[in-house]
């Protein structure tokens, strides 16, 4: 039995999606499950000369002997959902707990011409509405949803039972620590808590049964959308440094800063981490492009994550070292 727990370390667009992927194919979990808010985070997933931008499937999908789910705790669009599991190919293998909640119309509505939308810069999904509707117990649950009947399971059963059973479970959060709503920059959050605690809750996973929990940390800092973000760099910086990126599900351009101790720290401690990953390490050392081995990174680059462990106290387990699932190097053991 073993369930890994992967979540964000900033404000989201750490490259979770890419992490989870490699795992998925390199742990070969029985199940990958979902928590987070809903379909306003976006993971984008580079598999040779493919690219998908996921919304609502966990990352994890590109290992075709997973099964795919998403916990009671994630609001819903169905038809982003019935979209992904149709374009990516997992029909058979994705389930949704007849508890997750349902984004509507009036949803994306309020969400996209309301005030949280000039205030926070709200993504338009209808996540924070539908997520507001959910705590006044108004919300509409897959369960009632007829067009779903066939994708409704019980999702923390089933992923209890398989770790019961000796199997392994990755467990795939979303946005990032400091975007939490209990634990971030208030207001400029999400609508729900998406540390490490809250994911394990969205999918029914108690605090006794989680073995690992891997923070992931970008080599840099990014933040899409308005929120504080310390020792910003102006655009024309962020370029030269080539940090100029744009988020998954907004396309908005991404504020940059460097890598945040501080932050890191805290978010470690929120989270419980038992690990560290780190990614874009290419990005800061383009000499370090596509390794697979801790022994071939340059000098600068052992001692930037060398340093990162020194302060934070927690190994860094795993690097990314470029945009394929496979550009990873792996010191797990």
């Amino acid at each position: 039995m073993t369930s890994t727990v992967v979540v964000g370390g900033f404000f989201g667009d750490e490259g979770k999606g890419k992490i989870i992927s490699y795992l998925a194919i390199k742990d070969n979990p029985k199940i990958i499950v979902r928590g987070g808010a809903g379909p306003n985070a976006g993971h984008t997933i580079r598999d040779g000369d493919k690219v998908y931008k996921v919304r609502m499937l966990p990352s994890g999908f590109l290992n075709k002997d997973a099964k795919v789910m998403i916990g009671p705790g994630v609001v819903i669009n169905p038809d982003i959902l019935k979209k992904e599991i149709q374009d990516f190919n997992v029909s058979g293998r994705s389930f949704i707990d007849k508890q997750c909640g349902i984004i509507e119309e009036t949803h994306l509505t309020r969400d996209s011409k309301g005030e949280l939308k000039e205030k926070i810069g709200s993504t338009g999904s209808g996540t924070g509405p539908a997520n507001a509707d959910r705590a006044m117990r108004v919300l509409k649950l897959a369960k009632d949803i007829d067009s779903l009947s066939a994708l409704v399971i019980d999702v923390p059963q089933a992923i209890n039972s398989a770790l019961s059973a000796n199997e392994n479970i990755l467990v795939e959060g979303t946005q990032g620590t400091f975007l939490s709503l209990w634990h971030g920059t208030y207001p400029f959050v999400t609508s729900k808590d998406v540390t490490a605690s809250g994911i394990c809750a969205d999918v029914g996973l108690g605090p006794t049964k989680v073995d690992e929990v891997i923070v992931v940390f970008k080599s840099y800092v990014t933040r899409v959308g308005t929120g504080p973000l310390e020792n910003e760099l102006s655009l024309e910086e962020a370029e030269k440094k080539g940090w100029s990126e744009f988020g998954t599900v907004t396309g908005r351009q991404r504020r940059a800063a460097n890598f945040d101790f501080n932050l890191a720290r805290r978010a470690i401690m929120l989270n419980g981490a038992t690990q560290i990953c780190i990614t874009k390490l290419d990005v800061l050392f383009p000499d370090c492009a596509s390794k697979n081995s801790f022994d071939d990174l340059s000098k600068d680059a052992k001692a930037f994550i060398k340093n990162i462990e020194d302060e934070l106290h927690t190994p860094v387990t795993i690097i990314g070292t470029g945009p394929d699932t496979i550009d990873v190097i792996d010191r797990r053991n």
